[in-house]
């Protein structure tokens, strides 16, 4: 293997850590996994299949099992790639949340070596608070991560590159009483997710400042025109975090993105698909990014989003199709960079 190429992946995982004991052990097993209509057995042949496929040399899993006083999801997530038989088998995590849902990256630790590397430069800590007026009433909003950005060093054979893993906060109303209550939660949770794309965005200013080559990958849980409300706060969180309008120089790269920019009359390329109970239907929607720096750009060769549907040679391939399919909700994207010369 070419080792001056670098394979990167971004992956939801839904319901992760439901396939898993409070010891880190698989419960391979024909009960119900989280998944709808899916069973645990199925769900963990399903992400064999796919993490086996994409063979990547690192793995952001957003969605990863869960940190505890009882669970630690770090010894889970290894047991499933040593389970798995995929290289990327060490993993490297930040700092732990409240929710059953936590950021971390798998890697290959015979190509690339990962450090959590916390800094506060440009903007406060991650597991801090970031105060800003929102809606200009003189009053400062007080944001924290509910799902802390991983930031990361990655000592690879393409040279020594930051990386920052995010989990954006959803705007979905859940809890509303009434179609009123709802507007009013998602016009507070949409600021909220702004708010939380300006904090990452000043970091990652902070890191071009530097010349530091910068991936920030993830599940942004937002995309342009993917709802009513980005006319109303007039650009979407991706906008922001790319830095999209600006200057070329500070500008974060992703093909899918920048097509949906571009192009917004035209059907940007997806990476999750959800059924809509109330419809009947599935509702299918770009929120997964992997996003590279200007210094990145020219070795950047391919960007991929594995979709049973949209992707050809997942299309074509029977059982990677289904796997994709127990797997997730999402579909996994990567990345192939490669060093000119």
């Amino acid at each position: 293997m070419d080792r001056r190429r670098l394979r990167i992946a971004t992956y939801n995982v839904e319901w992760f850590h439901a396939l898993f004991d409070d010891d880190g052990h698989l419960l391979d097993t024909n009960a119900w996994s989280g998944r709808h209509d899916v069973t645990r057995a199925q769900q963990i042949a399903g992400l064999t299949r796919v993490f086996r496929a994409m063979d990547a040399d690192a793995v952001l899993v957003v969605e990863a099992p869960d940190i505890s006083r009882r669970r630690n999801g770090a010894v889970a997530l290894e047991n499933f790639a040593r389970a798995a038989g995929v290289r990327a088998r060490e993993v490297c995590f930040g700092f732990a949340n409240d929710t059953q849902q936590e950021i971390m990256l798998l890697y290959d630790p015979d190509v690339v070596r990962a450090t959590h590397a916390p800094s506060d430069f440009g903007a406060p800590r991650f597991d801090g608070e970031f105060r800003i007026d929102l809606d200009v009433d003189a009053t400062e909003d007080l944001v924290i991560f509910s799902k802390p950005p991983l930031e990361m060093r990655l000592d690879t054979p393409l040279g020594r590159i930051r990386m920052i893993g995010v989990h954006v906060k959803s705007k979905a109303p859940h809890g509303a009483r009434d179609a009123d209550h709802a507007m009013k939660i998602s016009i507070a949770n949409r600021r909220k997710q702004l708010a939380q794309c300006i904090w990452l965005r000043r970091r990652v200013e902070a890191h071009l400042a530097q010349r530091e080559p910068l991936i920030l990958l993830g599940d942004l849980n937002d995309g342009p025109g993917l709802d009513v409300f980005e006319d109303l706060f007039g650009r979407s969180g991706v906008e922001i975090v790319m830095g999209w309008g600006e200057d070329e120089a500070g500008l974060m790269y992703d093909p899918h993105a920048a097509r949906a920019l571009e192009r917004r009359i035209v059907a940007a390329p997806t990476t999750a698909r959800f059924y809509i109970a109330s419809e009947g239907r599935y509702l299918s929607a770009l929120l997964d990014y992997i996003m590279v720096s200007p210094d990145l750009r020219p070795m950047a060769r391919r960007w991929r989003v594995w979709h049973p549907f949209e992707d050809p040679a997942c299309w074509e391939d029977e059982g990677l199709r289904d796997a994709l399919l127990m797997a997730s909700d999402h579909f996994p994207v990567t990345l192939d960079l490669e060093a000119e010369g």
